[in-house]
């Protein structure tokens, strides 16, 4: 059974290998990437101690050197001197496929540079785990990462995605869904399918799927969960490419003709990704002018 005996260490080339770790059961983990990490002259990780658990559990005993955002530039160059002498070197993040919202894509930029080698050691990623469990399409999606926190930045950040034609992909911390959530369902379209995965591989594992209103409601009057967040929002309708002023009040007054302000706001929401709240005041104006 693997992780009852020790992992054999084999040579590995010199370079800088990107190992992909669990995003948080310990059972997922290819054996190349325990091979490697074994093998490795050095392992340098987002924190020592998150990795020291992983390495525990498979009987892996390697140096480790911490490297992450806030010591990059005291660590970089040791790792690229450790490089540049032949050695071979694990990065590891704490959870998933390094590089992915993280500072090491700096560091294979300046082995690059250098005409080192640089391997993947693919495996496990949050990214994907959502992506192929939300039922959403995945023929195109796009990561987005973080949203920035400060509300102006954030919208901006939105509105810039909104008409993209593929599933968008973003890292949250649970303690922001109560502002994410609305502010997603105001700029995409409360009509937008979603689905906010919280959790993934571990024992409480939860993949809350429904539109972006109904996801805003729910979070706005819930407490923060616990545990890593990935939130995908489905693509805009086919018929979304109706965002000219011209063709929305169009739109707006065909609906609006056939059912009262709020359900036809809320139906031209869903069918342009608009916010409600910005068509149904268009609607109000458009029917005023019209006296």
């Amino acid at each position: 059974m693997i992780g009852a005996t020790e992992i054999r260490a084999r040579p590995i080339e010199p370079g800088l290998h990107l190992v992909a770790t669990p995003i948080g059961n310990l059972g997922d983990i290819t054996i190349r990437a325990l091979e490697t990490l074994a093998g490795a002259d050095l392992v340098a990780c987002e924190d020592t101690r998150v990795t020291r658990v992983l390495l525990d559990r498979y009987g892996i005993k390697r140096r480790t050197l911490a490297y992450h955002e806030h010591n990059a530039a005291e660590a970089g160059p040791k790792l690229l001197a450790a490089l540049e002498q032949g050695q071979s070197v694990a990065l590891v993040s704490d959870a998933g496929t390094p590089l992915v919202s993280d500072p090491g894509f700096r560091l294979v930029g300046s082995v690059l540079e250098r005409g080192l080698k640089v391997v993947p050691v693919p495996g496990p990623s949050a990214v994907l785990a959502a992506l192929t469990a939300s039922g959403l399409p995945t023929d195109s999606f796009l990561f987005a990462g973080f949203l920035p926190v400060k509300a102006g930045a954030r919208k901006t950040r939105l509105e810039a995605l909104k008409s993209v034609q593929a599933t968008l992909v973003f890292f949250e911390s649970p303690r922001r869904l109560d502002d994410t959530m609305p502010a997603m369902a105001a700029v995409l379209g409360e009509g937008r399918e979603a689905v906010v995965a919280r959790e993934l591989t571990k024992a409480f594992e939860e993949l809350r799927r429904g539109t972006l209103g109904a996801l805003a409601e729910f979070y706005s009057n819930a407490d923060a969960p616990k545990g890593e967040v990935v939130i995908c929002v489905g693509p805009p309708a086919e018929n979304s490419a109706v965002a000219g002023a011209e063709d929305i009040d169009r739109l707006l007054r065909q609906l609006g003709a056939e059912m009262g302000a709020s359900k036809a706001a809320a139906e031209a929401a869903k069918l342009t990704g608009r916010p409600k709240g910005e068509l149904f005041k268009r609607l109000v104006d458009l029917k005023s002018e019209a006296g």
